[in-house]
């Protein structure tokens, strides 16, 4: 059974490049039109999530998370893509982010670090950690956590609907990100 915390994972957050707002089942078409897009799934164990029917199963389980975003670009308002607080353990006090995919036009330009941040600083007055799962091989990925701050934690093997992929888990404390690289931005949590 799914355990949902007390406090909200599915807020609007808003910065200057990005905006964060709860998923809705209406913006299926908005955002397969930017996850139809191979070349986003290209390091992903699961690279066939660009095909609809797949899509499909992957947004439903993002409403049924009941911490999914759409994330928006700021200036024009177009969907750019989609990120997820789930897997909230009370016991551990931590939360895990993931999920997340941007349109290729909006890489290397600062949206992931602002939307990972709006919700790093969202989430930490909650938590102590915030857990990263990532397939071992999806470099870009990796590297983008690792930019952020987090650590890297452990190598494992991960079974979902029946295929084993090759993934590693990263942490994030308060700490480690009031000290790292998103330091400004974490200020007074």
């Amino acid at each position: 059974m799914v355990k949902f915390p007390s406090f909200d994972i599915q807020p609007t957050l808003v910065g200057t490049k990005v905006c964060l707002r709860p998923l809705a089942e209406d913006d299926f078409d908005a955002l397969y039109t930017v996850a139809s897009d191979p070349d986003i799934w290209a390091m992903h164990p699961y690279r066939d999530r660009y095909k609809r029917q797949v899509f499909e199963s992957f947004f439903a389980e993002a409403i049924a998370s009941r911490g999914a975003f759409a994330i928006l670009d700021q200036t024009t308002g177009a969907m750019i893509g989609s990120s997820r607080f789930a897997n909230y353990d009370a016991e551990a006090s931590e939360i895990e982010i993931g999920w997340t995919f941007f349109a290729c036009s909006h890489w290397r330009g600062g949206f992931n670090r602002e939307a990972k941040a709006l919700m790093l600083r969202h989430i930490f007055p909650h938590v102590n950690t915030v857990v990263f799962q990532i397939g071992a091989h999806n470099l870009r990925s990796r590297k983008a956590v690792e930019r952020l701050g987090a650590r890297l934690v452990r190598n494992y093997v991960r079974e979902y609907r029946g295929q084993k992929q090759d993934y590693v888990m990263y942490h994030l404390t308060l700490e480690e990100a009031q000290t790292g690289p998103l330091a400004l931005g974490l200020e007074n949590i």
